[in-house]
């Protein structure tokens, strides 16, 4: 099933928020963990102008260090304390909308 972009990329940023909040991480790391998450239709290029963004936006820090395994440097990301009150809005966020659409479709 085919999810909209609009509604893809506004659940990317908190998606990709929340995981960088439970520690430092690297795109494909973020890319293998929202697959695992059963995350729908993420790409490889779909990811990178969302930590782009947040990372314009201030909510989270980028690090450049050579890979453990002698390939090439990777950016490995950090949450800030503004990514932190962001991601705690849109949990909030979450919720209320989870909350409101459970309530009209479970009412079938």
């Amino acid at each position: 099933m085919s999810v909209s972009n609009q509604m893809m990329k506004g659940l990317l940023d908190g998606a990709i928020l929340g995981l960088i909040a439970k520690g430092e991480t690297y795109g494909y790391e973020i890319l293998e963990k929202l697959h695992a998450h059963q995350f729908p239709e993420i790409s490889d290029g779909s990811i990178y102008p969302v930590l782009l963004r947040l990372s314009k936006k201030g909510y989270v820090e980028t690090t450049v260090r050579k890979s453990d395994n002698g390939g090439p440097k990777r950016k490995y990301y950090t949450i800030t304390e503004s990514g932190k009150v962001e991601l705690a809005a849109f949990q909030e966020k979450w919720k209320y909308l989870n909350s409101g659409m459970n309530n009209l479709f479970g009412s079938e």
